[in-house]
């Protein structure tokens, strides 16, 4: 039997069962625990795990690890046959209607209250420049250091092919996860992740944010560097950074300085709020890019 009918057949097989459907049709919504399929689902922990596993053997979803965390998803890049055969799952079925309210009810329950009014408008301010530099060029694969509780990637997802946040605070992370499900944005996954050495392939990301992570880095340029490694020779960085009380030409002579030295190109900076300057935004881009794409 061929190798494709054969993982078709598997993947039948798995999906028959009404659970495990179950099990994916959550997933599909965003990165799920094990103790929230357990709730959400209302059996046991043991079965859920053992449904969670054949998902996995057929390639139906994947499992990884945050912290003391396992979670499961439906795999980002997984292949076409697998995406057509996962959008015929029925997204009326009262039965699944309700699961998805559960899993919405535990993560709402608990989802700390982080609205701050303090910088509000310096806020708004970066998020509309953000928005004005994204619409010149596709977001692509969209990798966001220093993500925090995930705030560019609510608000840059909806374009994005793929959005990964990286965070070394865990309950940054789950406070994001949260935000992300509650909001509707499934193509999003949250990652524990040092920004001198993560776990994602040469060029894999068409547009990185370093977001108010290089100012107070140990290594700049190495930091730097990383991110020239994860992206694409068309590909942008873009440096995020907080002013507070730094001199702004000091910061931005290092700024030039570091990226040189780990081979990126800096476009002059911008302001949020022009008036009142709050945050810096740099665009850098590969200096070897028009080598590596002839």
């Amino acid at each position: 039997m061929h190798e494709q009918t054969a993982c078709l057949l598997l993947r039948f097989k798995t999906l028959a069962d009404p659970v495990r459907l179950r099990l994916v049709a959550l997933c599909r919504r965003g990165e799920c625990s094990v103790s929230e399929l357990t709730e959400a689902i209302g059996q046991s922990q043991p079965r859920i795990s053992q449904h969670l596993k054949q998902l996995c053997d057929a390639g139906l979803l994947e499992r990884f690890r945050d912290g003391k965390r396992v979670y499961y998803r439906v795999p980002l890049s997984a292949e076409q046959a697998a995406r057509r055969l996962l959008d015929l799952l029925p997204g009326d079925d009262p039965v699944m209607v309700a699961d998805a309210k559960r899993l919405r009810a535990l993560r709402g329950s608990g989802r700390a209250v982080v609205e701050v009014a303090a910088g509000e408008q310096a806020s708004r301010a970066v998020y509309r420049l953000l928005l004005e530099l994204t619409v010149t060029a596709p977001i692509g694969n969209l990798l966001d250091i220093g993500c925090g509780r995930g705030r560019l990637l609510k608000l840059l997802a909806t374009r994005a092919n793929r959005a990964v946040g990286v965070d070394v605070d865990a309950d940054a992370r789950q406070l994001a996860r949260a935000d992300l499900m509650l909001s509707g944005l499934p193509n999003c996954s949250l990652r524990n992740g040092d920004m001198y050495r993560l776990p994602f392939a040469d060029g894999e990301f068409d547009t990185i944010i370093l977001d108010d992570v290089l100012a107070d880095a140990s290594d700049p340029v190495r930091a730097l560097g990383e991110a020239k490694r994860m992206l694409r020779p068309a590909g942008r960085v873009f440096v995020l950074q907080a002013l507070r009380d730094r001199a702004v030409m000091e910061l931005q002579r290092s700024l030039a300085k570091w990226s040189g030295v780990a081979g990126l190109r800096l476009a002059p900076a911008r302001f949020a709020p022009e008036n009142a300057p709050e945050w810096l935004l740099c665009v850098a881009t590969r200096t070897d890019a028009n080598a590596e794409a002839a």
